[in-house]
């Protein structure tokens, strides 16, 4: 019989980028159970710890801060707005720009914010030491891509 000319084949759970993506899809699912009582999905959790963090946000700096596009997020914000969360306004200095602000009931939510944290880090076992460990490895990914486009 003879010797097959193809390349090896690496294997599904040696591949980093499939366990990233397992990895994403495990936390996504980890936090689905404790932002669903909140009324609230990953992505739009993302969105409000942005404003929770930084405040007033034009659409533009959402994009860039949750590394999405105006396609993902300008329907998101919309959806956010009629559950109440955040309102909508033009800015006053640039009529073609958008800024995305708290409600009372969105920044309500931040009292969530430290509970749900601290469950995902129990979950995954993130120790002060594992977790930078991972964001170093994970911001570099992020970084090396970003250079590559």
């Amino acid at each position: 019989m003879a010797e097959s000319s193809a390349p090896p084949v690496v294997a599904l759970d040696d591949m980093v980028c499939f366990n990233l993506h397992a990895a994403f899809r495990a936390v996504t699912a980890v936090y689905r159970p404790l932002l669903e009582p909140l009324g609230l999905s990953y992505p739009q959790y993302l969105v409000l710890a942005m404003l929770w963090q930084h405040g007033d946000q034009p659409v533009g700096d959402l994009v860039t801060g949750l590394q999405s596009d105006y396609g993902t997020i300008t329907p998101l914000v919309k959806r956010m707005e009629k559950q109440g969360l955040v309102v909508r306004t033009r800015n006053p200095d640039d009529e073609r720009s958008v800024i995305v602000s708290l409600t009372p009931a969105g920044d309500a939510l931040r009292a969530h914010a430290p509970g749900v944290y601290q469950v995902i880090t129990e979950t995954f076992g993130f120790t002060p030491e594992r977790a930078d460990a991972a964001l170093e490895v994970l911001r570099a990914i992020s970084a090396r891509a970003g250079s590559a486009s």
